[in-house]
């Protein structure tokens, strides 16, 4: 079922995000794309993914920064979205090792920015990508949602981490009915190249 208000897609351009807004559209949701398109890998395969979504009816973009708190702010304000599905990330385990900051900036304050104004717009449900990187130094197998996932062995995990523990808090104190998916190596057509081997 449809609703009359849309869903914002943050890392509309990444791999998962292209095919998520695919889906939503192809369903009738009306999709408000969000990406910073920044560098880790070439953007111009980001810019490909654009241009298959650009065309598409109900979906329209915006390229900010997500810990621009005023930017987002702007683009909730406008879309008065009911749901999110937060893609958006600085992936990557050893650009998490090389390059804290940015890790962290989009981890972490991207995330918070987005957790906010999803509160403040009292969205009906926020999905946001977590890692199986979470799981760090645990060596039970099958990894399980009931483990403890409190020793992570990468900036990147931390974040990740942070993030479920953000998300849980917002939940709790706020009511903002939250899913984490702990994603493992996700890999397909239009994928990241640095995932290919």
């Amino acid at each position: 079922m449809t609703s009359l208000r849309p869903v914002i897609v943050t890392g509309a351009a990444g791999f998962i995000g292209m095919h998520v807004c695919e889906r939503l559209v192809a369903r009738g949701e009306r999709v408000v794309g969000i990406d910073a398109l920044t560098p880790y890998y070439d953007p111009a395969l980001k810019r490909a993914r654009l241009e298959r979504l650009k065309h598409l009816p109900g979906f329209s973009f915006h390229e900010i920064d997500l810990a621009d708190f005023a930017a987002v702010t702007h683009v909730f304000d406008e879309a008065a979205p009911d749901r999110v599905v937060h893609l958006a990330a600085q992936p990557g385990v050893r650009a998490s090792i090389d390059d804290p900051i940015t890790s962290i900036r989009a981890n972490c304050d991207g995330f918070v920015t987005v957790l906010e104004a999803g509160r403040r717009h009292c969205l009906a449900h926020l999905v946001y990508a977590s890692s199986s990187s979470v799981y760090g130094a645990n060596r039970t197998l099958p990894y399980s949602t009931e483990q403890s996932v409190n020793h992570p062995v990468s900036l990147y995990a931390a974040s990740k981490k942070a993030n479920e523990l953000m998300a849980h808090t917002f939940a709790h104190v706020h009511k903002l009915p939250v899913t984490g998916l702990r994603f493992f190596t996700v890999y397909g057509p239009w994928g990241r190249p640095d995932m290919a081997a």
